[in-house]
């Protein structure tokens, strides 16, 4: 006979059915696949039905009209404004605004819309960013009357986004940059650049007291009111650089309200436009350009050079992808006589939060053998670029950077 105490037997806890589980990846696999004979057996309800119909819309595989076959994803905008408006409101609802802003990119790319983004109604619905500022800028000459004060509003709303991202370190950085770059002969004690005057007083070394006799001081500058350097950006304002276009005339915008820096700002493709009189205003700037076209950036560095005043003290930043549709090799004699000249130059595949760009890898490659470095630059990055061209020291080239042999 047993010892132990009888007692009822105990329930153990009920275990999640597996099913449970299984539902959940069906009910994933039924939103991947769409369409009703799917083959998961799962049918979809409430939000998951309203998310599949707003996916189906858009990544349908069928045309704009056409009624759907069983179990096939339709595209189901059609060029209907009033059904693109609830769809746009749909997305917003069901998805966040990183996915929004993707879905209404690929809705402009696949189906067409970007008619609709000339109406007012339209462009209050959309989920605004620097996609949407560079198909807007595109549709720039076409845009009726009615619909360019609404368009002006949003890229208003995404150019003050960025500019709140990047202004105030932007400025703290260059002016950091300037102050240093800018040496002075007669500086107070805590401004004095000891490493360079020992350099410049060696001369002057008496061996019985071990010590340099410094009669030349050299030392960091304040930040004054007079000009200290001159940036000139060379923006490629080809279909492909919409993104780059919207950073670039912020950054322009940012750098002409530094009185220490004379900024000029030109845009081009086959022909050349100086924006520098618009650059109090970035949306003035953006609406000066023209996204598309062809592209000569050999006309557009004669422009810029011909403006150069202070090569010693001029940085010039080219924003392009480099495919040259001018003559190849006076933009690169271009380029080494503005070096040799004293120029800093630096060429920016890419001035996007995006990955690696495509570009022409020959031209990247010759501009890195003249000493001008070429790689895609982030938004984040671009204030430290820009201090060490001032400060004519290594440009900070980023390890995951597109970055031709020969340009590190």
């Amino acid at each position: 006979m047993s010892d132990s105490i009888p007692t009822a037997p105990v329930a153990a806890p009920a275990p999640v059915p597996a099913a449970t589980g299984d539902d959940e990846r069906l009910r994933r696999w039924r939103m991947v696949l769409g369409g009703d004979a799917d083959g998961t057996g799962r049918g979809l309800r409430g939000t998951d039905a309203a998310m599949d119909s707003a996916l189906a819309a858009l990544y349908g595989g069928g045309g704009g009209g056409a009624r759907p076959a069983r179990g096939a994803r339709t595209a189901g905008l059609g060029a209907s404004a009033p059904s693109v408006a609830r769809w746009l409101g749909d997305i917003r609802t069901y998805f966040p605004s990183s996915v929004v802003q993707v879905m209404q990119r690929d809705a402009i790319d696949r189906l067409g819309l970007s008619a609709l983004l000339l109406e007012p109604e339209m462009l209050e619905a959309v989920e605004a960013d620097v996609h949407l500022v560079g198909t807007l800028l595109s549709l720039n000459k076409a845009m009726p009357e009615t619909t360019k004060e609404t368009a002006r509003a949003v890229v208003r709303k995404v150019v003050q986004e960025i500019e709140k991202r990047l202004a105030t370190r932007t400025r703290a950085t260059l002016t950091g940059a300037l102050d240093r770059s800018a040496r002075i002969s007669r500086p107070r004690h805590r401004d004095i650049d000891w490493d360079r005057t020992i350099r410049a007083n060696l001369k002057n070394y008496l061996p019985e007291y071990r010590t340099v006799v410094p009669e030349r001081l050299i030392g960091y500058g304040r930040a004054g009111q007079s000009v200290k350097k001159e940036v000139v950006l060379c923006i490629d304002q080809s279909g492909s650089m919409a993104a780059s276009v919207v950073y670039a005339s912020v950054f322009g915008a940012v750098l002409a309200s530094m009185r220490s820096l004379a900024t000029r700002l030109v845009v081009f493709d086959t022909a050349v436009v100086d924006l520098t009189d618009e650059l109090e205003d970035p949306v003035d700037v953006l609406f000066g350009t023209q996204l598309g076209g062809g592209t000569d950036i050999n006309r557009a560095l004669a422009y810029c050079q011909s403006r150069i005043t202070r090569p010693a003290d001029t940085v010039v930043v080219l924003i392009s992808d480099l495919y040259e549709g001018g003559i190849r090799n006076e933009m690169l004699k271009r380029v080494a006589a503005m070096k040799a000249s004293g120029v800093q130059f630096v060429a920016l595949l890419a001035l996007s939060d995006e990955g690696a760009p495509a570009y022409d890898r020959e031209h990247a490659a010759a501009l890195a053998a003249l000493g001008a470095p070429a790689f895609a630059c982030t938004p984040d990055l671009f204030p430290d670029v820009m201090a060490a061209a001032i400060e004519k020291r290594p440009i900070p080239v980023p390890d995951d950077s597109a970055v031709p042999t020969g340009a590190r």
